[in-house]
């Protein structure tokens, strides 16, 4: 069952995707297939709108862009032990977990203790202006998120946001 759950997700998530790195998603009734291996992952980190912009994270616009008004979909990858400190976002967005073990947790300020352990094929929300956090542990994550853009960062503690310059 998990096995077919994860599949499944991953199946989801990666049916819409162009290309990786840059937004160039489909729009309206374009139709797109894509197999996981065709996700074409940037080389670095890549910082988009409705991303954390912490480093270490790859992303793919899967569809549509979150700069503009519309519905938005993307692929994030997330490395190993990378923390993500409180932020919200303006938009309503939901999320499932495609591979590895994410940490999620809500709130103004990181808890540990107030994260939950997400397993490939968990669901869960991010809803606007809802401040929450993440991390990674030994291993990577894959994320599918979707929203309504125009989407945005705002970290709850200004120094914690990794736009911000010194």
């Amino acid at each position: 069952m998990a096995t077919f759950v994860n599949r499944a997700a991953l199946g989801v998530a990666l049916a819409l995707c162009v290309t990786g790195g840059r937004i160039v998603g489909g729009q309206g009734d374009v139709q797109q297939r894509v197999t996981p291996g065709e996700v074409k992952w940037p080389a670095g980190s890549s910082v988009l709108v409705g991303t954390s912009g912490a480093s270490g994270i790859q992303t793919v616009v899967l569809k549509g862009d979150p700069t503009k008004p519309g519905l938005y979909a993307l692929l994030l990858r997330v490395g190993p032990n990378t923390r993500i400190e409180a932020h919200a976002h303006p938009d309503d967005r939901v999320a499932t977990v495609v591979s590895g073990t994410w940490y999620f947790g809500y709130g103004r300020d990181f808890d540990e203790k107030g994260l939950k352990a997400l397993p490939p094929g968990s669901f869960y929300t991010e809803p606007p202006g809802r401040h929450h956090f993440a991390m990674t542990r030994g291993e990577g994550v894959v994320i599918q998120i979707s929203g309504s853009g125009p989407s945005g960062t705002t970290y709850a503690d200004p120094k914690n946001d990794p736009a911000r310059k010194p």
